[in-house]
């Protein structure tokens, strides 16, 4: 069996029975049960859900994608071997310790497999949350061009790149592309202000305003449990990437919940300590890979022009990146997955067997 065989790229063709489409993201698939599999599952596992809430699978993929494309590599690695299950490892890791430190929930029910999620449908906000503990990447990239303002903060003149800010900064910008919000353009991920968000919070899916503030609560507290555990460990938390819904429980409360994945080397920047304090930045996240990229094509400008996006495109279908690329990847993901968890990530022969095999024994959810 090949590493090839290992690797999980395609997720949105199970035998997960269901009534809908499946919905395929860059790495998550969404298998949508039937109403009465969602209704039997509620009432078997006893979920703290409404009735009637609508469940869903999410099996994550292999697939690594970067500069909005997914990438391959030789001899048919069509993901990175257990990046799939070091992501869920570190999610799981972090919304359990989110909920046991009283912050909130997820949007998790139940975690079938390591690359298996039994999700609650949620109302998201319609908000990309990045919170920011040190200038880097883009913030950087526009600071060093004189840019001051970012998402109505004034930031100080004087700052060097890749060094702690004053403050955490939260950078918002949009989920998707919001029509009829004066000042906002109807784009996807467009940075806006607090400013934006308590104008329009309607149109941004915030039930009531003062739930703004407890957005921004969770959002610091969620960072600062985050950082203080990465920190024990010696590593830098350096940025991330936040998203909220809402949802109702069994009781018809509604409750502000995380949702996404978090913390995990796809929406966050991870440095080692110990090189950081030498003045060097080795990244334990998925911009190691990006950089990697950037100085592997002739080209950079085509992975950083978004008016390039057709021959971005080319570029990942048409470039098998080496086998040794790949794995590098794998072992910062894993690294990083076992470090934060403190358990060692098992990689199935066939994963997708074994899925298929613990959702028709254990949920009854496979159509033969």
């Amino acid at each position: 069996m090949g590493l090839s065989d290992r690797v999980l790229a395609v997720n949105d063709d199970l035998p997960i029975r269901t009534n809908l489409p499946v919905h395929s993201g860059k790495v998550r698939s969404v298998y949508w049960l039937t109403e009465a599999d969602s209704k039997r599952l509620i009432v078997d596992k006893g979920y703290d859900v409404a009735p009637d809430a609508a469940l869903a699978i999410m099996v994550i993929s292999d697939r690594i994608s970067a500069f909005d494309c997914i990438w391959h590599g030789e001899g048919g690695m069509d993901g990175v071997p257990g990046k799939g299950a070091a992501l869920n490892a570190i999610s799981n890791h972090w919304f359990r310790l989110f909920r046991d430190s009283g912050l909130a929930d997820s949007h998790i029910l139940d975690i079938p497999h390591p690359l298996v999620w039994i999700v609650q449908k949620a109302r998201p906000v319609k908000i990309e949350a990045i919170c920011r503990q040190y200038i880097t990447g883009s913030m950087w990239r526009a600071y060093s061009k004189g840019e001051r303002d970012f998402c109505g903060i004034e930031l100080p003149d004087g700052l060097e790149k890749d060094q702690k800010l004053p403050e955490l900064l939260i950078t918002p910008s949009t989920k998707g592309i919001l029509t009829g919000i004066p000042g906002v353009p109807e784009v996807d991920d467009v940075n806006i202000t607090r400013g934006d968000i308590e104008a329009n919070y309607q149109a941004f899916n915030f039930r009531c305003k003062a739930d703004i503030e407890q957005y921004e609560k969770l959002l610091k507290e969620g960072f600062a449990v985050i950082s203080d555990s990465l920190a024990a460990l010696d590593q830098v938390f350096v940025d991330t990437k936040f998203e909220f819904g809402y949802v109702t429980d069994a009781a018809g409360n509604d409750k502000l919940i995380y949702m996404d994945e978090v913390g995990t080397p796809d929406s966050s920047r991870i440095w080692d300590g110990p090189s950081y304090r030498d003045g060097k930045v080795v990244e334990k996240s998925k911009e190691a890979f990006r950089q990697l990229l950037l100085s592997y094509f002739d080209d950079p400008d085509i992975l950083l022009n978004k008016d390039r996006m057709d021959e971005r495109q080319a570029l990942a279908r048409d470039n098998a990146l080496p086998e040794s690329v790949l794995m590098e990847v794998s072992e910062t993901y894993l690294a990083i997955a076992e470090k934060i968890t403190g358990q060692r990530i098992e990689l199935s022969d066939n994963p997708k067997q074994d899925i298929i095999d613990i959702l028709q024994a254990d949920f009854n959810l496979i159509d033969r």
